[in-house]
């Protein structure tokens, strides 16, 4: 998945929880989100704004489709998405979260859905045949 087709899936799915994630999606969609924060922090800076409004305003915009893309990701690895309030838990919870990330998701269907990494079927449905 190209960057620009994972930010065009990801803010097509802004609030969607439901089904799965690719690596790349998710990875590409924090690339974008780490960019755009760097550069709304640069703008703070040039404008001389200490309060840092605009990268709080893109880390606001930018929250709800970053825990959504995570929890679709989660379910590509055949966990569940009440997993990511691992995240609350100092240190350890990063990195368990980091290794369900970084693993490859699970072949065909599983309980989420149909794997995404499975091409359109002949329906236009994504995903793996039962």
């Amino acid at each position: 998945m190209s960057f620009a087709a994972a930010i065009r899936s990801v803010f097509t799915q802004y609030v969607g929880f439901k089904g799965r994630a690719r690596r790349s999606e998710f990875w590409w969609f924090y690339l974008f989100s780490a960019l755009v924060y760097i550069v709304a922090s640069i703008f703070d800076a040039m404008l001389g704004i200490d309060s840092g409004i605009l990268g709080l305003i893109a880390l606001l915009a930018l929250a709800l489709p970053g825990v959504a893309v995570a929890v679709r990701r989660l379910h590509d690895t055949d966990h569940s998405g009440w997993l990511y309030l691992f995240s609350l838990v100092p240190i350890i919870g990063s990195v368990i979260l980091l290794i369900f990330f970084a693993k490859d998701g699970t072949s065909g269907l599983n309980r989420f859905g149909p794997s995404p990494k499975d091409g359109p079927l002949q329906d236009g449905v994504t995903g793996a045949t039962a």
